[in-house]
């Protein structure tokens, strides 16, 4: 049935060459805009009919477009913003609005590498009417609930190109040949857009290039008071904080409401103009939050994220309130075998590594060899299981000590293999708050002293870091050593 209706598209230009990268992002927001218009009058017009829609209603995501003709290499110092081969390159965008400096920036560096030309137009993808009506305000009824069959009239979301084929490296190319220009599909963001909004319960527009995880709620109530002082402080450059709900304060004094349901990873946003601010992310426990908060972080392209949570101290040098900087991973979380080998390394990056141990020497005021009586860097392991003390644990145990592990959590390995998966600067810093080897468990009451004074130093030394890591140029910061042999131009 759906194979005879006539198709009804949205009248829009062909494409067109462009040599400017302001230009070329305004091409691609009136293409969008347009997509999302006819898709959301049609169904709006489909809902108040008596009688089934005789057409089908398609638009398309807008498109870049590029063709390489030579070997030409580019500044070797940089590890984006050129192709590796000749050819035809392309990827589908949406919400341009959102991703507007990205796509500047991105696109201004092929401009400048490549053969100074690149086309915009509309692809052959289709515009899932999911994903443009939300972007209207909409929601789409559950199939059975209208006159008609949803999918016999509009798109809607499809698996098959709403994937991460292309970070994983499995060679994908667009159904015309095209390789990827960009590390997502335009279907693949969208989804994962969605899901951040019902995970954070915040848009993803407020969402800042540095992003915190953190494992516990002591940290977010830390982060909100640091965030209170900053509004306070004219010079801080800090201009709003957003919790749940979208809720914005630009007065330091302003009351965040209670949210009537609580998301599952509540975010809370410490802005700063051109989102060089900081964004808190309360992952709670385990690595499949993680992986879940990483996924769909990854599509807006953060410039780098950090773990700082709680951890279980492994030596028996170490105290409570000790810190520890990661420097390898050893990973049984199982979350992400299948996406990432266990036997791909997960290296520590230099720039991140020293800008958080520079921001605990600033914080804990101790440098040089006084710096080891409170941290100690060495590898974090991350399992699966919470309670891995209940069983036989002398494998674990043994592997632990094989590993030369002084710290074990269930979020930091995932974190990291993420970061490097999707080619986001990662690190980790975490605190000691139990001993379960040396007989300190973490129990009711035995940590009270160490919540109130170690959670405050603790967040303060992430911000820090991230405030150390904003000064960085982005090239910088986004080395070769997360660039696989054939990368996308595309950051």
């Amino acid at each position: 049935m759906t194979e005879t209706l006539p198709i009804d598209t949205p009248d829009l230009p062909g494409h067109e060459a462009f040599t400017d990268a302001a230009a070329a992002v305004e091409r691609l927001r009136m293409l969008y805009d347009e997509a999302v218009g006819f898709l959301t009058d049609r169904f709006n017009v489909a809902l108040k009919s008596d009688t089934a829609p005789e057409v089908r209603y398609r638009a398309y995501y807008p498109e870049i477009r590029l063709t390489a003709t030579s070997y030409t290499h580019a500044d070797s110092r940089l590890s984006f913003g050129h192709v590796t081969h000749p050819g035809r390159y392309s990827t589908t965008i949406t919400q341009p609005d959102l991703f507007a400096s990205y796509l500047a920036k991105q696109i201004g560096l092929l401009l400048q590498t490549q053969s100074g030309t690149v086309h915009v137009g509309v692809s052959e993808t289709p515009m899932p009417l999911h994903f443009a009506v939300a972007k209207a305000g909409l929601t789409v009824p559950q199939d059975g609930t209208m006159n008609f069959s949803l999918r016999d009239v509009f798109d809607t979301p499809d698996l098959k190109v709403t994937h991460d084929a292309i970070v994983n490296g499995e060679g994908f190319v667009y159904d015309d040949g095209s390789h990827p220009l960009a590390p997502f599909t335009a279907q693949r963001v969208d989804y994962s857009l969605a899901r951040l909004s019902h995970y954070t319960a915040t848009d993803a527009a407020h969402f800042q290039n540095h992003v915190l995880f953190t494992n516990y709620q002591f940290y977010v109530d830390e982060f909100e008071a640091y965030a209170r002082e900053a509004l306070a402080d004219p010079d801080s450059g800090y201009t709003a904080f957003v919790g749940p709900g979208n809720q914005v304060i630009t007065d330091p004094e302003a009351v965040l409401e209670p949210i009537p349901k609580m998301p599952q990873m509540p975010s809370y946003h410490l802005q700063r103009e051109g989102g060089q601010g900081i964004t808190l992310v309360n992952i709670g426990v385990g690595p499949s939050n993680a992986k879940t908060a990483t996924d769909h972080i990854a599509v807006l392209r953060p410039h780098v994220w950090l773990m700082v949570g709680h951890c279980a101290g492994l030596r028996n040098s170490q105290r409570l309130g000790d810190f520890v900087l990661a420097h390898a991973y050893l990973r049984e979380d199982k979350v992400l075998d299948d996406d990432l080998p266990i036997w791909v390394p997960i290296p520590a990056l230099a720039e991140v590594q020293i800008a958080l141990e520079d921001a605990v020497e600033e914080i804990a005021q101790l440098e040089g060899y006084e710096l080891k009586r409170i941290m100690r860097t060495g590898t974090v392991a991350t399992l699966d299981n919470r309670n891995w003390e209940l069983r036989d644990n002398s494998g674990p145990v043994q592997r632990l000590s094989q590993s030369r592990a002084v710290a074990l959590d269930m979020e930091s390995a995932t974190i990291a293999a993420n970061g490097f998966r999707f080619r986001v600067p990662y690190g980790t810093l975490l605190c000691v708050s139990d001993k379960p080897l040396h007989g300190e468990l973490k129990l009711p009451g035995m940590a009270t002293d160490f919540y109130k004074t170690q959670v405050a130093r603790h967040l303060l030394i992430g911000v820090r870091a991230m405030e150390k890591l904003r000064e960085m140029p982005l090239e910088r910061l986004h080395s070769r050593k997360l660039r696989s042999f054939e990368e996308t131009a595309f950051l």
